[in-house]
């Protein structure tokens, strides 16, 4: 896989493959791997014909440990899914694979990424500490970096969230782009924000633009087919799940669907 970087003027497209509960989960249903492994590979290749730029595999388990623990069977698990989108998606140069093992699951899914030939992981909290249904996160910066170097995963890319539905700043005090900055500081190669209200989208996109100029800013959801070209006239990217899935969330890829959105997307590089 190619080392995580993104195309100046392009908009990184990056489909969303939600991932029913794995093994080693406690609302796993024995038996039921094969079939998400196959949905896996089947929406990578409809977001790859769509014309997309990557998708990210992420683990929706419904029950977390707030720590930087995963699993065994969970990793072995997301590991060989990794690995069967990321051969399957190999003819084309660039397309992105990026691994997300929640809730913040970070020296796992480095390590899923580096050896199954993913591109990027996406950080639910690499800095400071956010509140979740799960507990209080609490994230461990050093812990990652010494990792990351331990396993020469220096090459795949790190996407941190840094003001959305998965992190939120605990204790307040700290403007959007303040938190990026220290994300950046701290290894991130970009950062994701995001809110239902696009007023507050593109506010937040602003805030890391004047605190950490050149730090590429990807949209973690609330984008569609109808609101994509006004919230990413401002960000270079997005994560795309819902309006691509088939019966709306946690269904296939359609590509059909997949191909309309790039479509508005390619339409602002035009301008």
């Amino acid at each position: 896989m190619p080392e995580f970087s993104l195309v100046p003027g392009r908009r990184t497209v990056i489909g969303m493959i939600h991932l029913q509960p794995l093994p080693g989960t406690p609302f796993h249903e024995e038996g039921a791997f094969r079939e998400i492994l196959d949905r896996a590979v089947a929406s990578a290749l409809a977001l790859q014909r769509g014309g997309a730029d990557g998708c990210l595999v992420q683990t929706v388990d419904r029950v977390y440990s707030a720590d930087d623990v995963c699993d065994p069977a969970r990793a072995v698990a997301i590991g060989l899914i990794t690995d069967a989108v990321a051969r399957a998606t190999a003819e084309r140069d660039g397309f992105h694979v990026g691994v997300q093992i929640m809730r913040n699951a970070l020296s796992a899914s480095l390590a899923v990424a580096k050896v199954a030939g993913g591109s990027f992981i996406r950080a639910g909290a690499l800095v400071g500490q956010t509140l979740t249904p799960h507990g209080m996160v609490t994230a461990a910066p050093l812990a990652v970096a010494e990792y990351r170097r331990r396993i020469n995963a220096q090459g795949v890319g790190i996407v941190a969230d840094v003001d959305s539905m998965h992190f939120r700043w605990y204790g307040g005090g700290k403007t959007t782009g303040e938190v990026a900055r220290a994300a950046r500081t701290m290894g991130a190669d970009a950062v994701a924000v995001g809110d239902p209200d696009e007023a507050r989208t593109h506010e937040m996109v602003a805030s890391v633009r004047r605190s950490a100029p050149g730090l590429p800013v990807i949209l973690a959801g609330h984008t569609d087919h109808d609101n994509a070209e006004r919230l990413l006239a401002d960000a270079d990217g997005a994560f795309v799940g819902t309006c691509l899935e088939d019966g709306g969330w946690g269904g296939r890829i359609d590509e059909d669907r997949v191909r309309a959105y790039v479509d508005v997307v390619r339409s602002l590089e035009k301008r």
